[in-house]
């Protein structure tokens, strides 16, 4: 989950990773050291993971380009530093900044 959260968050357009919270039920930005938090890493059968990021994006970026950057990103990285197949990423954009 570190990273994966990591790996999205230095993408271009990301403002951070979030998560809702239970007594408000707003979205909220998480720090950076739990961003984690805002990633779900699901084990397949075969040995291969799911990754699912929930998002919050700058206003005014083009959230499929960001979208495809994230995916490559955190698939290459995730690879790279574990040895583990990735085989998805979904990105959840829970929310825009709006500065």
């Amino acid at each position: 989950t570190n990273i994966a959260g990591h790996a999205a968050n230095n993408c271009f357009g990301v403002k951070g990773m979030c998560v809702r919270s239970m007594t408000d039920g707003l979205m909220h930005l998480l720090r950076p050291e739990s961003m984690s938090k805002g990633v779900k890493v699901v084990f397949c059968e075969d040995g291969s993971i799911v990754i699912d990021l929930h998002i919050m994006v700058d206003r005014e970026i083009n959230i499929a380009a960001i979208g495809e950057s994230i995916i490559h990103r955190v698939q290459h990285d995730v690879e790279k530093s574990t040895g583990t197949t990735v085989k998805g990423v979904n990105i959840y954009v829970d929310s825009i900044s709006e500065d």
